[in-house]
């Protein structure tokens, strides 16, 4: 069985007008799912129309998973406590931006940070403790570029990085890998774990050299005791389903087998579609869907099929919600 964790208050994280991580991205995920016939709950967002042109896909329904409010003891495991307490600062104090630019928050935004990491923790145990073998967090704001000491890229705690921390520290779960195909790459990710060998992270995205954050390159590969724990595959623009299915077949599958990891963690974003804003990378929705399910093959040889997803980028509405229904016929798998 696979789960499923959302929740209508992630559109209360609001971002103004014209932002690309924008509350509409949890509409579209709601409609779509609903669309796609994966669960049958009711639409929160019922005035909420999008044409995502979807057919039901038939099957096991998915498990609605409640999130909570992280806790701050969890969120500590990666985050300083000055990095915590500017954000929930700023919040109180009516909101504003958190770094250059990109990343904006209002006065709930701390909250609704937390219910966002919230959501994948709840995943996690979920997966550990039953009942399902895989799980999916649609929330926001997203995580990957939350740094340790520093919010940026629309993030404000980096929610798988916690994810991986808490599967290690609650749960005893000793070696985590961390697949992420969102089209940016995973800075943050990369920093919380650079020097560690227990937590392998492998990310594909837009080469640094023409996309943001600029950080990701082949040779980042890790540091000290971590040193080839950090895989990076760099890809040009233009790059579409072939090249990527053929990084996954030369380079991700074969570091998984080297790692054998006891759990998975993904690092979801569908801004790598070719029709997303935001970058130039041209996969279709069913590459999502392959790549997976190539995942989950890895994850029931090496972690008993334990996969939990969390949403990162993804800012065209149609093929957000189309890839977020593709990702999960790919986890049920």
């Amino acid at each position: 069985m696979t789960g499923f964790s959302t929740s209508p208050r992630f559109v209360e994280h609001l971002t103004g007008p014209n932002h690309p991580e924008r509350p509409d991205r949890i509409r579209a995920i709601a409609l779509a799912v609903r669309n796609a016939g994966l669960i049958d709950s009711p639409n929160p967002f019922p005035d909420f129309v999008l044409d995502l042109q979807l057919q039901p896909v038939g099957g096991e329904k998915l498990v609605e998973i409640e999130p909570d409010l992280a806790e701050e003891k969890w969120i500590r495991l990666v985050h300083t406590a000055e990095h915590i307490e500017k954000i929930r600062r700023i919040c109180a104090g009516g909101g504003g931006v958190l770094d250059s630019g990109d990343t904006v928050v209002c006065p709930v935004s701390f909250d609704i940070a937390r219910l966002s990491c919230g959501a994948v923790l709840k995943c996690c145990d979920a997966v550990v403790d039953g009942p399902v073998q895989r799980a999916f967090a649609a929330g926001r704001p997203p995580g990957h570029h939350a740094e340790p000491q520093a919010p940026m890229g629309f993030c404000l705690f980096s929610n798988i990085a916690i994810a991986a921390r808490y599967l290690q520290e609650r749960h005893g779960i000793g070696k985590i890998a961390i697949v992420d195909f969102d089209v940016h790459h995973g800075n943050g990710t990369q920093a919380a774990f650079e020097d560690d060998e227990t937590v392998l992270f492998i990310s594909l995205h837009q080469h640094p050299r023409t996309c943001y954050p600029g950080s990701g390159h082949e040779w980042e590969t890790g540091v000290d005791h971590g040193i080839g724990a950090t895989l990076n595959i760099p890809m040009l623009p233009g790059a579409g389903d072939d090249e990527y299915l053929a990084a996954f077949h030369g380079k991700v599958l074969p570091k998984l087998d080297e790692f054998r990891p006891q759990f998975l963690l993904i690092s979801a974003g569908f801004d790598a579609h070719r029709e997303d804003p935001l970058a130039k990378i041209e996969l279709s929705e069913e590459c999502f869907e392959t790549m997976t399910r190539l995942l989950v093959q890895s994850a029931n040889v090496h972690g008993g099929g334990r996969v939990v997803s969390s949403l990162e980028g993804g800012y065209n509405l149609r093929a957000l919600g189309r890839g977020v229904v593709r990702h999960l016929i790919g986890l049920r798998a």
